[in-house]
């Protein structure tokens, strides 16, 4: 039986019901090293992710700290694997060593600033980007008012991507949503205004983009831009403003042109539509959630499910 937090996920589990799926074909959980996992939103997540059977936790960080939030959820007779740190200990690094060492699966951030989460991930001395690959963090969200998930990225590492940097954010977001059950997704390039215009780069630049997609496709997606926030997510703006295209209200996933611009969006998802999803970083060597720290412990929880599919993957392909 699930514990009582679980209640609150039925939606959630069904709209991300795939890679939950996925997550249960493991045959034994990811053992998740949470760094600085004193944060009990992120912990109710992870022990409600070990209930549904695809985590075990691996718990980094300050010993009275992480026991305290564990005595006040009710959580410290369940199984955990704790492993107190000082507070001169770098907990990321810990927690990657830990999993290069093969006593972990996958990372995910606790109670750390988003820089010192960041920094050891990026450090070329662990190995953790793939090949060839740009590290992008990708936010997969469904909340009120619109009727499937909307990936957003990148909102955490990319100050101002590049055009090329963008193609990568591209490729990184339809992987993602793949990941999720999204076949050939429509996704758009956010900008103020849907016509190029010579003082505003990014409306320059996502013209571009579309251009070279169509002359060689980047992913396998249907791409769109540049276009205003309105018109992406609303039918209706694009009738009024008699603005044709076929992705309105229907698209999956926008590039936005800096990071200020994706990171307030999912902010003020979050707070006022009370969004909810899977957040992981994409082209990484190992399954890596990223949850912003007051975000819910609902989350948490889809994010792990997120990196279980992951795992289960990457597990398949070496097959």
């Amino acid at each position: 039986m699930y514990g009582e937090n679980f209640t609150k996920y039925q939606e959630m589990r069904e709209v991300f019901s795939k890679i939950i799926e996925e997550a249960r074909t493991l045959k034994r959980p990811i053992r998740v090293a949470v760094a600085g996992a004193d944060a009990e939103n992120i912990l109710q997540g992870v022990f409600d992710a070990q209930e549904a059977g695809f985590v075990e936790p691996v718990l980094i960080g300050n010993y009275k700290k992480i026991t305290a939030i564990l005595e006040q959820l009710g959580l410290q007779d369940r199984e955990f694997d704790l492993q107190p740190v000082t507070n001169d200990v770098n907990v990321v690094q810990y927690a990657i060593e830990m999993i290069q060492a093969g006593q972990a699966d996958a990372l995910m951030r606790g109670n750390t600033q988003t820089r010192d989460f960041l920094l050891p991930i990026l450090n070329k001395a662990n190995h953790l980007v793939q090949e060839d690959r740009l590290l992008t963090h990708v936010n997969m969200l469904k909340f009120n008012g619109y009727d499937k998930v909307l990936a957003i990225s990148d909102c955490t590492l990319l100050v101002e991507p590049s055009i090329e940097q963008r193609k990568q954010v591209i490729r990184n977001m339809t992987e993602a949503l793949n990941l999720i059950g999204v076949e050939k997704p429509n996704l758009a390039l956010l900008a103020l205004v849907e016509k190029p215009s010579f003082h505003m780069r990014d409306t320059v630049e996502a013209t571009t983009i579309v251009q070279d997609h169509r002359e060689e496709p980047i992913a396998d997606c249907n791409l769109w831009g540049p276009i205003a926030y309105d018109l992406i997510v609303s039918k209706e703006a694009a009738r009024l403003k008699k603005y044709d295209c076929p992705y309105s209200g229907d698209f999956d996933g926008i590039v936005v042109p800096s990071l200020l611009a994706g990171n307030i969006i999912c902010k003020m998802l979050d707070t006022h539509l009370h969004s909810s999803g899977c957040c992981m970083l994409i082209g990484a060597k190992i399954p890596i959630a990223l949850t912003g720290r007051s975000e819910s412990s609902e989350q948490a929880y889809l994010s792990l499910a997120g990196c279980a599919a992951m795992f289960a993957e990457q597990i398949n392909a070496r097959k």
